[in-house]
């Protein structure tokens, strides 16, 4: 994978440092900036990459809507199905338990494999409709970046629906999220993925320490504990960032959030907006009690809840894998600039076709999205190209398994230095230490990464 922001000098080639082997600083890859100005790259895609089709993108939106309701449909024929089933094994059990033991052992059996088949028909409802719920927000989400229509009404209407359908209060969090892509990669402005320090974890400088720090004795969790650490994140971690800031902006207030109006993320013309979304988080609050107290708790749960705890896994996931990786670049001061922090992300191969055809390109295009965010999704494909074929190796692509790529990134990216202008995630490794030397960056200037 190439190195966003900064590309390796064609003179000299990576070196891979084998386990236990020292580092040395003669070896090591030197990188230079990006030298183009956002016109000159936006130059370099065809302008009909950014025209808008309300209709297309409301396509898009009744297809998903129709998979979901075919979806539910399906889904509402299993327990009926095998409730039937249950009161025929029931009889069949009846009569042959006066009979014959072995005869009544296959019966046992045949009851388990169908209680089995009963709940791997649930696992696949809940795979492919939390699949189709996340396109649905995906839609909510091209809505909040006016990529959706050029009509600002449509965009309002049709993002405040799909996105307080997925309690996701939809203009609180398109404001911060228009500030996050105006920051990107930023430590002092991003708004959110903002790495952590090694002041933040309390972990003293090596120059300072006097010794070599042993990384594993901070870091070295046990595989289980790692997991379950991971699993909250993957179910948790929006609704936390929503309600508690988690993972955003450090020097942000310690009670900001996504539901205060008078919160320091908005300012006093936004306050209405914040409080639209309430409502409309209020409203969903209702219609789910309402909802339970006629089909029952455990039925909103198995239609409605998971497929919704399917979506935040997945949003976590991909937005997770775009913006946290060892490759990926942090600036400080006046080393950022838009497109820095644009080309600070990384394409991926998510879920083959399940992630092109239901999450609409969401993870295969989004280099392009953070150069452009009021273009289409449906241009991506063909605009990545042009812009892979101007920015070169500044363009980053990983092909690798995204879940092996989830453990490998929440176990290896930890954090970055105090100081310096640009900064790597950590990478760490069980057998040796990575860090970053960096300096005031200009035309004669290089980096290492060591």
């Amino acid at each position: 994978m190439a190195i966003l922001d900064y590309v390796l000098d064609s003179s000299t080639k990576p070196t891979n440092f084998g386990e236990g082997e020292a580092y040395v600083e003669d070896k090591l890859p030197a990188y230079t900036p990006m030298p183009w100005s956002l016109k000159e790259i936006r130059d370099a895609i065809p302008e009909q990459m950014f025209v808008r089709d309300t209709r297309r993108g409301l396509l898009y939106l009744a297809r998903d809507i129709l998979m979901a309701a075919v979806a539910w449909s399906l889904a509402s024929k299993i327990d009926p199905l095998f409730a039937q089933q249950d009161t025929l094994f029931q009889q069949r059990l009846s009569e042959t338990l006066s009979g014959h033991f072995d005869q009544a052992s296959l019966e046992w059996t045949l009851w388990a494999v169908m209680g089995a088949s009963k709940w791997a028909l649930w696992g696949l409802y809940w795979w492919f409709q939390g699949l189709i719920f996340t396109g649905i927000w995906v839609i909510g989400h091209e809505c909040g970046h006016s990529a959706f229509s050029d009509h600002k009404m449509v965009n309002n209407v049709v993002g405040f629906i799909t996105h307080t359908f997925l309690w996701t209060p939809y203009f609180s969090w398109k404001i911060s999220h228009h500030r996050h892509h105006s920051n990107h990669a930023s430590m002092e402005r991003d708004e959110v993925y903002v790495p952590k320090t090694r002041e933040d974890l309390g972990m003293p400088d090596e120059s300072s320490h006097g010794h070599k720090i042993d990384y594993e004795e901070y870091f070295g969790d046990t595989p289980l504990y790692t997991m379950y650490m991971l699993i909250r994140q993957q179910l948790v971690a929006f609704p936390a960032y929503l309600l508690f800031n988690v993972s955003g902006q450090k020097t942000y207030p310690k009670w900001t959030n996504h539901f205060d109006p008078n919160s320091i993320l908005f300012t006093a013309e936004q306050r209405n907006a914040v409080i639209m979304s309430n409502i409309g988080i209020a409203a969903m609050v209702y219609g789910v009690s309402q909802a339970s107290a006629i089909w029952g708790f455990g039925q909103v749960v198995k239609f409605y809840g998971i497929p919704w705890l399917a979506v935040t896994h997945w949003f976590i996931m991909i937005t997770y894998l775009h913006h946290t990786d060892p490759d990926l670049p942090h600036y400080r001061g006046k080393e950022w600039n838009f497109q820095r922090g644009a080309a600070a992300t990384v394409d991926r191969n998510f879920l083959g076709w399940q992630g092109r055809f239901f999450l609409h390109d969401v993870a295969h295009f989004h280099v392009i999205h953070h150069f452009f965010p009021k273009m289409p999704f449906y241009h991506g494909p063909e605009a990545t190209q042009h812009l892979k074929a101007f920015i070169g190796d500044h363009y980053a692509y990983s092909d690798k398994p995204v879940f092996k790529a989830l453990w490998d990134n929440y176990n290896k990216c930890q954090f970055v230095e105090n100081e310096g202008e640009l900064h790597l995630d950590l990478f760490l490794d069980h057998s040796v230490s990575v860090s970053i030397s960096c300096w005031t960056l200009s035309d004669s200037t290089t980096c290492y990464l060591f």
